[in-house]
């Protein structure tokens, strides 16, 4: 009786744990990196909505780190990455393979790459990918929701694969809560309960969400490139952790 209670104590510490949003706080590395005049005014832009401090800081990136990131886009973080793990680490900047078949699809990543000495592009089936090293974080961001149309455990237990032992999967997308995966192509929203569920299946475990990026006024039945609410949707952060 008495071992059943305390391992129901120990359930709900590690819940609330869990529960406790990060604190808006920026490491000095990081801060760095984001204050680099190299960055492009595009980026620059964005960063009131994307509250780029406070999200990598959250995700838990250091100098010296090795991150492999999941589509990146138009670097938009690769660059603050590359900056915050600076010349001691590294950056993989992961591009799905329909990017390197399209005429120039990896023009702007490679170039990207060659403004950075630690930069290296890949092409790579995200459900099913190695690397020449294990890797200290694997990082996402507005991604997970159209992974989740495919192969997502493949991806989830290459991401598992792809870790150190300890190491670090964050994942921030557009919310929608409470309706599973059902907006994912529709809306290109994803309920945050949705990608806990898969990525805890795949032997991780969720260590701490954020809602740094949480916009109350987003009432979530809009799609993400609406005029109405593009750059301003309501987002979580979810930062999972390889046992080991």
């Amino acid at each position: 009786m008495k071992s059943s209670i305390l391992a129901g104590i120990a359930g709900i510490a590690l819940a609330m744990a869990v529960a406790v949003p990060a604190q808006a706080e920026v490491s000095p590395a990081v801060a760095t990196a984001v204050a680099d005049q190299g960055r492009p005014a595009t980026d620059t832009a964005r960063d009131n909505a994307r509250k780029p401090g406070e999200i990598v800081t959250f995700a838990g990136v250091k100098p010296g780190d090795i991150v492999a990131e999941i589509a990146p886009g138009g670097g938009y973080y690769t660059r603050i990455l590359a900056k915050t793990v600076g010349p001691q680490g590294h950056v993989y900047a992961m591009m799905p393979s329909f990017f390197a078949s399209r005429p120039g699809g990896l023009d702007a990543i490679n170039k990207l790459a060659a403004e950075y000495g630690n930069v290296t592009v890949l092409v790579a089936d995200f459900a099913d990918f190695t690397l020449e090293k294990p890797v200290d974080l694997v990082w996402t961001t507005e991604n997970y929701h159209d992974m989740a149309n495919g192969n997502i455990a493949g991806i989830n237990g290459s991401v598992f694969k792809a870790l150190k032992p300890g190491g670090i999967y964050f994942v921030e997308d557009h919310s929608a809560p409470g309706t599973g995966t059902s907006a994912t192509r529709t809306l290109h929203r994803i309920d945050p309960e949705a990608v806990k569920s898969a990525v805890t299946e795949a032997g991780f475990k969720l260590e701490a969400e954020s809602d740094v990026l949480h916009n109350p006024d987003d009432k979530h039945g809009l799609g993400v490139s609406d005029p109405a609410i593009r750059g301003e949707t309501d987002k979580f952060a979810l930062r999972f952790r390889k046992p080991g």
